[in-house]
């Protein structure tokens, strides 16, 4: 899968600030290019997350631009956390966004259907998330996101709270649905190797303020299984993007 695309979206000269006077972002810029898996790295309070919101129209800058290539705008946005609605079943809880889009009847049962097949919850439509595992709810959380078919999908750190072998099976089906889809994934992470087993592309941020400190392409072949994760091919890239990390930080976690 190229590298190469069109840029969709573009943060120019972003400055974020907030009420209490943190500086969250200064001078950001980023380049977000069509059907690329694109991951923002930094320590944590680094700005990510924020830059994320940014691009869903969650927040506004306080200074610079979002630049958007044509009239699409459709996104999907995946939170930490995977705020369902506990008196809802799994799939009027992935129907919401499709609810809130007036969208027709049979288009909705058919768009939740297929979201939840592509997460491998169809067997548990009518189950609450009281009765779901952290993974499973996760899964519903980018089910939920799936269903408006977005051209960008927005994720922020939606495994971090994850034991490591959910997180290992999450990020394989992540890379899945991506590879399936084709669309566009910005992924906000702090983890170096998460980073480097998703990525095309990993953007490493500065600590608060938020800048871009440097861009490390990640050319591995797709599909990216369990012995990539052990390979002397991955341990480089981790390396590398460690490094960059460190320098960014001044060695500050």
């Amino acid at each position: 899968m190229s590298m190469a695309g069109s840029t969709i979206v573009s943060l120019r000269d972003v400055s974020k600030s907030y009420e209490n006077g943190t500086l969250a972002l200064s001078g950001f810029n980023f380049d977000v290019r069509e059907g690329e898996f694109v991951s923002l790295l930094g320590p944590s309070g680094c700005g990510k997350s924020t830059a994320l919101r940014i691009l869903a129209g969650l927040a506004d800058p306080n200074q610079g631009a979002v630049d958007w290539t044509g009239n699409a705008r459709q996104i999907g946005f995946v939170f930490q956390e995977p705020t369902l609605m506990p008196w809802a079943n799994v799939a009027n809880n992935v129907r919401l966004p499709l609810k809130l889009a007036h969208a027709d009847e049979a288009r909705s049962k058919a768009a939740v259907a297929q979201a939840l097949e592509r997460v491998g919850l169809t067997e548990f439509a009518d189950a609450y998330p009281r009765e779901l595992s952290g993974g499973m709810k996760m899964r519903v959380s980018i089910a939920r996101a799936l269903a408006t078919e977005p051209q960008l999908l927005l994720m922020d750190e939606p495994f971090a709270a994850l034991d490591e072998i959910t997180r290992f099976r999450l990020n394989n089906d992540l890379l899945a649905v991506w590879r399936e889809l084709r669309r566009t994934v910005v992924f906000v992470t702090h983890s170096v190797f998460e980073s480097v087993y998703l990525s095309q592309r990993i953007v490493v941020m500065t600590p608060r303020p938020g800048r871009v400190f440097t861009e490390i392409e990640v050319p591995a072949p797709y599909p990216r299984e369990d012995r990539y994760r052990t390979s002397p091919e991955y341990a480089g890239y981790c390396r590398q993007v460690a490094d960059a990390l460190a320098a960014a930080t001044g060695g500050v976690p």
